[in-house]
């Protein structure tokens, strides 16, 4: 239970405990009626005054007389938990704040995704996953706070500002998921994306049929249209089942540890020029080759065995994590350290 919830109970039920000790005290010591008993008890505890409701015997008074010590701490006590807790909820959400701006501002070669519906939590609990950084922005409050519970770092801000954009480091950003309800706001965040940092790779989200060519037309690197995506795989799993279990096995959570991955070939890299079956990778790291990205832009499936890399190629391999980082050293040009 939220530490601050359970203050406040605890605190509502010193108070009820309180009135009901009083209550019964008087009712059973002075005979007063219940409704007298409690309306004496409270105005004892609240220090008003008004004074005995009926005549007091000497056990009422001295009964009175340590409810007025016992009730008059606990209505202290209770004035004071309260105004704790509004200050720590106050202080609270500032910190709070200012220590998630602190974080956003030191990201570098980061991402940010523009909305936090149901597109914009799957694209951040896949870059959660992968671990990478990232930050939500969405103009719900409630939904940045839910984005900050699952341990994101978000900002609740409209995305289609350029301050906004800069708040969330867009000049120093690697990519941008636009997934805002509209086709409108998707193509407004692009078109300020673009003009803000012209290098950034965007990724939007396109609802309406024909919204995708104007979207590339804008600078969209990739676009999605999810209900179109969607119904194609329905068909396909219906016709090609055992293709699309391909699919979901090849994009989703793989598990034992074995993933799939783009790894750049970096122009200084011993492996520059030396072809697939040079390198050996199936024998000595478990790495398959799926497909090539060559610096052109041509993409090559299931390349040949005397295929040569080049600088600027992109190798798409599936193997263990542990593999992958080995030939993401061995193409950037690090070597490894020796082991004994």
């Amino acid at each position: 239970m939220n530490r601050l919830v359970r203050r406040f109970l605890i605190t509502i039920l010193a108070i009820a405990g309180t009135l009901a000790i009083g209550t019964v005290g008087f009712t059973v010591i002075d005979h007063y009626p219940p409704f007298d008993a409690f309306y004496m008890t409270l105005t004892t505890m609240t220090t008003v005054g008004y004074g005995e409701i009926h005549p007091l015997s000497r056990a009422g008074r001295i009964f009175n007389s340590f409810l007025i010590m016992f009730g008059v701490t606990t209505i202290l006590i209770a004035i004071g938990a309260m105004t704790q807790t509004i200050i720590e909820v106050e202080l609270g959400d500032r910190l709070h704040q200012r220590r998630n701006k602190r974080m956003i501002d030191k990201l570098k070669n980061h991402f940010i995704v523009c909305g936090f519906g149901r597109v914009g939590r799957g694209a951040a609990a896949e870059l959660l996953h992968a671990g990478v950084p990232f930050v939500v922005v969405d103009q719900n409050p409630e939904r940045t706070e839910r984005a900050m519970l699952e341990g994101m770092l978000a900002v609740a801000a409209d995305a289609t500002s350029d301050d906004t954009l800069r708040q969330a480091g867009i000049e120093h950003a690697r990519g941008l998921v636009a997934a805002l309800a509209t086709d409108a706001d998707n193509l407004f965040v692009l078109l300020s994306a673009k003009g803000l940092n012209p290098g950034l790779y965007v990724a939007v989200r396109a609802a309406e049929e024909g919204a995708e060519q104007k979207m590339r037309r804008a600078g969209a690197n990739s676009v999605f249209a999810p209900y179109a995506l969607t119904g194609h795989r329905l068909a396909q799993a219906l016709l090609r089942p055992h293709v699309v279990q391909f699919l979901d096995f090849t994009t989703q959570d793989i598990g034992q540890d074995i993933t799939i991955e783009q790894v750049s070939v970096a122009a200084d890299s011993e492996m520059v020029s030396k072809t697939i079956r040079d390198m050996q990778l199936g024998r000595d790291l478990g790495v398959i080759v799926m497909a090539i990205r060559k610096r052109d832009g041509q993409m090559l499936f299931n390349p040949q065995a005397d295929t040569a890399i080049r600088g600027g190629d992109f190798l798409i391999v599936m193997g263990r994590q542990e593999s992958l980082r080995t030939l993401e050293t061995l193409l950037a040009g690090r070597s490894l350290p020796h082991t004994g």
